[in-house]
């Protein structure tokens, strides 16, 4: 298999930032049709189309979402490595966070957000399954990992864990499937519509099933899914609702009429909070 080809890569990371393909081709000093290349076969190489091209406007598709999302992180730990060389006379404390492979980045970013672009800190982000992260602080490899549950009491292995937030809990869907009221009660929503759950072992799916178990409700599971951008990607493809912090999607959710996706208050209600 070949490898992601980076020149591409940037290139469709400046073209996402700026919005405008022509523009972008001018400050990069290239040809439109050379740039519209070069971001096609990146297309060809993920396998995915990355924009919605109507007329002259150019809109990510969900597939470009996830994608940009990599570019950045990509590209800011390019220039985190620059700087770091640029002062590596200078003293820099390190902070080496691990963080669950299922934990929402915007949820992560929320956490990091004050450590972020100062020069006296240096931060480690690595991701990995629960098991693997506890090994690495308990190998002090890692100095805090964020995770969605507390680890199992061990008697030798004393972690100690501190609830950081609590997130609401909502179904979220296309606007086609909920419609512009919330004409339905909760326990309608569950019984009429396909839900999209986390995993076994996520704290959202646990109070998930707690709260149907109250209800006496048999919802349809459609698909129980790991990964929090693939739940984002199936809710806006209309293949149910996804049972999700709103955090997850908050760029879908704004208050437009073109807003892809919308939330149905009330899981908070019956008390299912979580953070991934």
């Amino acid at each position: 298999m070949s490898t992601l080809n980076y020149n591409h890569l940037r290139y469709f990371w400046a073209v996402a930032h700026d919005g405008n393909l022509t523009r972008t081709a001018k400050t990069l000093n290239l040809t439109q049709s050379a740039l519209s290349v070069q971001i096609r076969k990146l297309e060809a190489r993920l396998g995915y189309p990355l924009f919605d091209r109507r007329g002259r406007q150019l809109h990510l598709t969900e597939a470009g979402r996830i994608a940009l999302d990599h570019a950045d992180a990509i590209f800011a730990a390019g220039e985190e490595l620059v700087g770091t060389l640029r002062n590596a006379g200078g003293t820099r404390r390190v902070l080496r966070v691990g963080a669950l492979a299922t934990l929402s980045r915007n949820f992560q970013l929320a956490f990091l957000k004050p450590l972020l672009g100062r020069a006296d800190v240096e931060l480690e982000l690595r991701s990995g399954s629960t098991n693997e992260l506890l090994q690495s602080l308990e190998e002090l490899s890692l100095d805090v990992v964020l995770a969605n549950q507390a680890p199992s009491r061990d008697a030798l292995k004393r972690f100690v864990a501190h609830r950081l937030a609590e997130q609401p809990v909502s179904l979220i869907g296309t606007r086609a499937r909920l419609g512009r009221k919330n004409k339905d009660d909760l326990s309608q929503r569950l019984r009429s519509h396909p839900i999209i759950l986390p995993t076994t072992d996520s704290s959202v799916k646990i109070g998930f099933d707690a709260l149907v178990d109250r209800l006496c409700i048999r919802p349809q599971i459609i698909a129980e899914v790991e990964d929090m951008a693939m739940m984002r990607l199936l809710a806006r493809q209309d293949v149910g609702l996804a049972v999700l912090p709103p955090i997850v999607v908050k760029d879908e959710l704004d208050c437009s009429p073109s807003a892809p996706l919308r939330q149905i208050a009330g899981l908070h209600g019956g008390r299912i909070s979580g953070s991934s």
